[in-house]
């Protein structure tokens, strides 16, 4: 029996009384992710990305591991529920235009102290101020720099479309216009290499792409580290009081945490290890997150229906978005339906072994957007299901 095959045989022998679809979280893949993530940090802390979770119950056991430390959120109310919840160190990874919301932020002092928000335009600061009504605490802010490479003069970039601030002169001067303006407070500097830790760079069966990414990444890794640098010396020439500098994702742990200038290291998909985090020459993490949808029909020799399924994952429309089915391994989508909203015809001669109300399971494209999807996760750990938690949408939080 295949690892993977005496895994499904572990899945269904503790799903066997729920009734799919459903989705789980294997405890000792995760436990290990999380093992794994802190052995390539190398020592600096580890900030859990809430977004690749989207489950109180796991933020809180990771966070209690030694080497995790605060929370990077998506939302601004996500941020406010967090730390209402006991949550005391978290940094949204996302500039907000939520008025109401930061009256509440400047309105609390508990809240004020416990929360960070992502500033890269002084007009930022102009709606925090027009929002904060009678509230008067200070504002945590922390800075992002924008980290694409920039080729040939400026005509080719590389890297994500976020923050204008790319020098070190243009961080530093948006560092003086917050700390000359009351009520506000720099705090920190944020650099999200997305092109380096959230792009494979070993695609199956794309040797010569894989090898153009690699080189493109090495690129812009030594680039970035300089001008990091660069940047964070510029800023404490303003703000000596600094407290963070954070850097990287799941793909770069290592890569980012070897700079002298970053303090702490940003990661959160690499505790579930979605399936496009398998094309990595750096890590190779174990799939803990997946989910099971029921065989309603049987059309034909080689051919079973699921129910559902179709959960494509945000970012450019593709294949690479859909999940893939995992489990009994040799499935495969007919070409022309893909995965279905309400019904997903498998490919494959294990098919032939399958029977209506089997369970087939898939990994989803990223990792924690399919919390958006279930209310809750079944935690395994052996094969037993030893507890139940709710995901952000089972407490009744869609924040986006």
């Amino acid at each position: 029996m295949t690892a993977r095959a005496a895994d499904r045989a572990r899945y269904d022998r503790a799903t066997a009384h729920l009734d799919a679809p459903l989705a789980i979280v294997d405890l000792e893949a995760f436990d290990a992710n999380a093992d794994d993530l802190v052995r390539r940090a190398g020592g600096k802390p580890i900030r859990v990305a809430s977004k690749s979770v989207r489950c109180r119950a796991l933020l809180e056991r990771v966070l209690a591991r030694e080497g995790f430390a605060g929370i990077m959120s998506f939302t601004l109310a996500e941020s406010l529920w967090l730390a209402r919840a006991g949550f005391d160190d978290v940094l949204l990874a996302y500039p907000s235009a939520d008025r109401a919301a930061f009256a509440e932020l400047a309105g609390d002092p508990k809240l004020a102290a416990a929360v960070t928000v992502m500033v890269d335009d002084v007009a930022q600061l102009d709606l925090i101020d027009a929002s904060r009504g009678d509230g008067r605490e200070v504002v945590r802010v922390c800075l992002e720099l924008d980290t694409s490479l920039r080729l040939l003069g400026g005509r080719v970039r590389v890297g994500a479309r976020r923050s204008p601030l790319h020098s070190p002169a243009e961080v530093a001067e948006t560092a003086r216009a917050v700390a000359r303006r009351p009520g506000f407070e720099v705090v920190g500097i944020m650099a999200y290499e997305g092109h380096v830790a959230g792009v494979g760079d070993a695609v199956a069966g794309r040797p010569l792409r894989s090898r153009a990414i690699r080189l493109m990444q090495a690129a812009a890794r030594r680039e970035l580290a300089v001008r990091r640098a660069e940047v964070v010396r510029a800023v404490r020439a303003v703000v000596p009081g600094l407290e963070f500098v954070n850097g990287g994702g799941t793909g770069s742990v290592q890569h980012t945490a070897a700079e002298d200038a970053v303090t702490e290291i940003a990661a959160g998909s690499g505790l579930y290890v979605p399936r496009l985090f398998d094309n990595y020459t750096s890590f190779r993490g174990r799939p803990a997150a997946l989910f099971a949808q029921p065989v309603v029909r049987r059309p034909g020799v080689g051919v079973v229906t699921v129910l559902g399924g179709g959960y494509p994952a945000s970012g450019a429309a593709g294949l690479d978005r859909s999940p893939v089915p995992y489990l009994p391994e040799g499935l495969r989508y007919d070409p022309q339906e893909q995965a279905g909203e309400v019904q997903t015809p498998l490919l494959g001669s294990p098919a032939d072994d399958l029977l209506i109300g089997d369970k087939v399971w898939f990994r989803h494209a990223k990792a924690g957007e399919l919390c958006e999807r279930f209310d809750a996760l079944h935690l395994v750990e052996g094969d037993a299901v030893t507890a139940t938690v709710p995901t952000y949408r089972g407490e009744g939080r869609t924040f986006l």
